[in-house]
């Protein structure tokens, strides 16, 4: 039975105590000549700091009425991460919840207390805010968020890796790789600006694989990988991952862990399910022939585009294995063998062949290659070393870094004996791959005499040294020593032994216009015991299976072959890629590849190589 509701009784005089309101004074506010100041958490206007805003376009996408869209101002200079947009609110449809200001990736987006506008123009409602405001007229910040507010997920999920005192007694690999559950969580973060695309050198479709991730769609992830990416594998461990530097995410935070999410779809997804999601198919055959000299990254991507166009494709590598840098140069712990072969496994299966132990200019002329093949794409990488040629230079104990890294890296696999180093060992140079031949160096220390005793020795600052922040970390955690700012004056000999290296102060690496020019004050020196010096300065292209005749025709900058966008060189049938066009880099070198290969279809079917 329901019981009936009983309002409370009033006064019989309760509608004659509101008279007292016909006398009493009302509070007017004399809009806009009298200005209330509001509470310190007001939403008003927004203002928007134009040098922060990186144009993510965020805001826009989170707003619940549609009242933020994204304007373009063509005076805003543009740059791998930043795009010349600006938010634009229409405040006929804002409703100031300032979810805007939760998700702002860079903090530039905030509301005021500024809340009165008053116009018979309603173009004058649809406003883009800079940091003056609405009217121009400094205001107090009002809503700010908070922790409780924050949209964002700024920790990244931290990535298993072996404990240096342990990693350092073996090449085993130390990323141990995200599980489902952390892939996914990391996928989460992103917000899919696509800033990280603009960085990207192959312009991945990075927003759309990680969504992908998010959904637990991994072929379809994986599809979208090899949409730009033949080498997924690899650059999910060893790409410089210029895209993370970029990610809007980074400006509050740590950037999404971009490439370890690409390393999460391919290891995932087996090799024997590659055809049936890719349906990676040659179209009709074209019934001509490209020979791609090199087995790098620049050589397998051109070689796996080119196969897919219908062409007839065939790898010439002077090493046992392909690979090129990657297999020869890259330590085992950070890409191992069997994830290379699978790479290149998929894009064998295609129908690209491979002949091995073949050196051009050696075992074969370019000129039989020429008569072999329609087209020639040269992607010998840089294979050589750089010397200091500081006195002591040629003594047989300073080695060169790359030849004793294929030593490394063939020893490991059975293919040749274990390479003697000493007890006490200093490495020249500050790159990636001075940390490399550090990092292995130390490993077969540890084996060997139980302890790490290796000392790296570069001119660049802490700051300025090239090589990857992480691998500079990793180095110092498994006992590697680095003195920035040094640089050899002389390799100690005495009695015909290596004893050292006297080093002097660099107090500058380039100069004005940003060429190495380096600068040294000769009178601060120090010195390093070592009976073994590894060399780690550069790396240097070998031309010598290049005839005379051809060298004439082609245009050089420096080491570089100079070729158009698309790799041609001034000889119309030979196409370059990789690092003898810009330089060392993998994702760089895979899309030049990509482009070779467009280019080499332009000149074999007349067509349009950006079709």
């Amino acid at each position: 039975m329901n019981k009936r509701l009983e309002l409370p009784k009033k006064s019989f005089w309760s509608p004659a105590s509101a008279l007292k309101y016909l006398v009493k004074k009302p509070v007017t506010i004399r809009v806009p000549k009298t200005y209330r100041e509001a509470s310190p958490r007001y939403r008003g206007f927004h203002v928007n700091d134009w040098d922060k805003c990186v144009g993510c376009g965020t805001c826009a996408e989170v707003c619940p009425t549609d009242a933020i869209h994204m304007v373009e101002f063509e005076e805003i200079p543009t740059e791998p991460g930043k795009r010349n947009w600006r938010p634009a609110i229409d405040y006929g449809r804002c409703s100031f919840c300032a979810l805007c200001v939760d998700v702002c990736t860079t903090g530039s987006l905030q509301m005021t207390r500024e809340y009165i506008h008053i116009s018979r123009d309603p173009n004058t409602f649809f406003f883009v805010p800079n940091e003056k405001g609405i009217h121009s007229v400094e205001y107090p910040v009002g809503y700010e968020r908070d922790e409780d507010s924050d949209l964002l997920d700024l920790d990244r999920v931290e990535m298993p890796v072996i404990e240096p005192q342990e990693r350092v007694t073996s090449f085993i690999e130390m990323v141990r790789g995200y599980s489902k559950e952390q892939a996914i969580a990391e996928a989460s973060r992103c917000v899919e600006c696509e800033l990280c695309r603009s960085a990207c050198p192959a312009q991945m479709h990075i927003p759309q694989y990680i969504h992908q991730i998010w959904k637990d769609n991994l072929d379809e992830g994986l599809r979208y990988l090899y949409k730009t990416n033949p080498l997924p594998e690899v650059c999910g461990r060893v790409c410089t991952h210029k895209c993370e530097t970029a990610c809007s995410i980074g400006h509050r935070g740590e950037p999404v862990a971009i490439r370890w999410l690409k390393r999460y779809i391919a290891d995932s997804v087996p090799l024997e399910r590659y055809h049936e999601i890719l349906d990676a198919k040659p179209v009709k055959p074209a019934g001509k022939s490209v020979g791609v000299i090199g087995s790098g990254p620049a050589g397998l991507s051109a070689a796996y585009y080119l196969v897919l166009m219908g062409y007839d494709v065939t790898i010439y590598e002077a090493k046992s294995r392909p690979g090129g840098v990657m297999r020869y140069g890259i330590p085992r712990y950070r890409l191992p063998d069997d994830v290379l072969d699978k790479d290149i496994a998929f894009i064998e299966s295609l129908g690209v062949r491979f002949v091995m132990n073949t050196k051009v200019g050696v075992d074969i002329t370019l000129s039989e290659l020429k008569q072999r093949h329609d087209a020639i794409v040269l992607a010998v990488g840089f294979t050589k070393g750089r010397s200091t040629k500081v006195p002591g230079s040629d003594h047989p104990m300073v080695l060169q870094a790359l030849p004793l890294l294929e030593k490394i890296r063939d020893y490991l696999r059975g293919d040749a004996p274990k390479p003697a180093v000493t007890d006490d060992v200093v490495v020249i140079g500050g790159g990636n791959v001075a940390m490399d031949i550090a990092r292995s160096v130390a490993r077969l220390q540890k084996q060997e005499y139980g302890k790490v005793s290796v000392k790296v020795a570069c001119l660049e600052s802490e700051k300025e040294m090239p090589a990857d922040k992480e691998e500079i970390e990793e180095a110092l955690e498994e006992g590697v020593e680095i003195h920035p700012t040094w640089g050899p004056r002389q390799f100690l000999v005495e009695n015909g032994e290596l004893k050292g290296v006297e080093l002097k102060r660099c107090i500058r690496v380039f100069d004005e216009k940003g060429k190495f020019n380096p600068i040294y004050n000769e009178n601060e020196r120090k010195t390093l015991t070592a009976s073994m010096v590894i060399e780690a300065i550069g790396q240097a292209p070998d031309y010598s299976l290049l005839p005379d005749e051809i060298c004439q025709k082609l245009d050089f900058v420096g080491a570089r072959l100079l070729t158009d966008e698309y790799g041609q060189t001034s000889i119309p049938w030979l196409f370059a890629a990789g690092d003898i066009v810009h330089g060392p880099d993998i994702i760089h070198a895979i899309e030049d590849g990509h482009r070779a290969a467009k280019g080499v279809d332009t000149f074999l079917t007349g067509g349009n190589a950006n079709e």
